[in-house]
């Protein structure tokens, strides 16, 4: 059973800087295709970054483009989104997600990332 849990949101001033993580195991970074995405109140989910497995490429939205780094960190299992330069429409609830080769996604519970002054 894939388990995801993220961590680390909270409060952030514009222009600011968070990390979220999320921990999964060996098994699912290695074998399912890992993503960030977010849903922010009155919207719906948004993908904000992905890693192409079989290339390592990393995918980003345009508008977190040069703000927002992912990376996994297979040492200690963990995926990171870090996120730099925060603006108030960055404020939303981040999930990661791992979707399997038959197709089937799933999903952590979120944590909430607030840019505010």
């Amino acid at each position: 059973q894939v388990q995801l849990v993220e961590s680390g949101g909270g409060l952030a001033q514009p222009g600011g800087s968070l990390r979220v993580s999320c921990v999964a195991s060996d098994y699912t970074f290695r074998h399912y295709a890992m993503s960030w995405y977010r849903q922010a109140p009155g919207k719906d989910r948004e993908l904000v970054a992905f890693r192409n497995e079989f290339e390592g490429s990393i995918y980003y939205k345009p508008s977190v483009r040069g703000r927002f780094t992912m990376a996994i960190n297979m040492a200690n299992l963990t995926m990171s989104l870090q996120m730099n330069d925060l603006k108030s429409e960055d404020t939303a609830v981040y999930y990661c997600k791992a979707r399997a080769s038959n197709g089937m996604d799933y999903w952590g519970k979120g944590t909430l990332v607030t840019v505010s002054s």
